[in-house]
């Protein structure tokens, strides 16, 4: 079978590590955090291998608290994502200190990552279903000399990623009948609602959102040209960020809608009915962590996941 990765975007945990950061929260009945939980259902879906971007200052910190752990159950790579990371010709601009965002975040996998490979979140619990389909597909695909890139992404029923506690941001999908991604409008501040979900726009009007409506929740299924790609698109993202140099992101959804718009990629879009969990507000942990303990007194998770 062919080997396929999982790219785990980790960056953005940060340097300190402790109480207070989300993303190593003990979810778990043994103390686990949400990113336990996908690489066990990567490893069961097929994935021979986990690589985390992060910074280079956190390495030995993140080592030591999760990817010497993670070393003793699958192989383990790491990718550097950094601001002066640059293309040739471009230097980091003046008071710009926010990361430059997921499309440089898998950037930084070049020459790390040469297969097929996943890319998810660090602090996002996606559930088992979506790492089984994405897999399929990767290990199906048929890229190398394709006229077309050939990706996929895990798409989630709206309504099974709201927060209870205040408004998120999500990746509104247009898929076709052939289950190809037409269109993805990235819509911020979609709230719940008694009847499903709603959005308020800038001028103060509200729109309803069809609760069925699939979303991007920035799990991807992509090929290694992919990363060819990215390294000519920052390069022109860098060169039109006039005004915009301190705050502009390079990110995916936004990298994937132009492909589509130019008509140069197939994306099937692979729905997951399981629920996402994720902690966008501090109020959201209680909930969580009931969630994550229930999947396990179902069954779906042993107590204690590795050892």
């Amino acid at each position: 079978m062919k080997s396929t990765t999982l790219v785990i975007m980790a960056a953005g945990i940060g340097s300190r590590f402790g109480q207070g950061i989300k993303q190593l929260t003990a979810f778990g009945p043994s103390g686990e955090i949400i990113m336990d939980y996908s690489i066990r259902d990567a490893m069961e879906a097929g994935f021979d291998r986990v690589v985390f971007v992060i910074r280079k200052s956190m390495l030995e910190d993140f080592r030591a608290v999760i990817g010497d752990r993670i070393a003793r159950q699958i192989p383990v790579s790491y990718a550097f994502q950094e601001l002066d990371d640059l293309p040739d010709g471009y230097q980091l601009p003046e008071g710009r200190t926010k990361p430059w965002g997921t499309g440089q975040a898998i950037l930084a996998c070049r020459g790390i990552v040469k297969e097929p490979f996943a890319v998810i979140n660090a602090d996002d619990y996606y559930g088992k279903d979506a790492f089984r389909k994405v897999h399929e597909y990767l290990v199906s695909v048929d890229w190398e000399g394709a006229s077309r890139y050939q990706f996929c992404m895990a798409g989630f029923v709206l309504k099974n990623t709201l927060s209870e506690n205040g408004g998120v941001t999500r990746g509104l999908c247009r898929v076709n009948e052939a289950h190809a991604l037409t269109e993805i409008r990235e819509t911020r501040n979609i709230v719940k609602t008694p009847g499903g979900a709603e959005v308020e726009r800038a001028d103060g009007s509200v729109d309803k959102l069809d609760p069925e409506t699939l979303v991007s929740m920035n799990f991807w299924g992509f090929t290694p040209d992919f990363i060819d790609e990215l390294a000519g698109g920052f390069a022109r993202f860098l060169g039109d960020l006039e005004g915009k140099e301190t705050t502009a992101e390079y990110l995916l959804p936004t990298i994937v809608d132009g492909l589509l718009k130019e008509d140069r990629v197939d994306l099937t879009v692979l729905q997951s009915n399981d629920r996402w969990f994720g902690v966008t507000y501090q109020e959201d942990v209680p909930y969580v962590r009931e969630a994550i303990l229930d999947l396990v007194r179902r069954g779906v998770y042993p107590e204690r996941l590795f050892g």
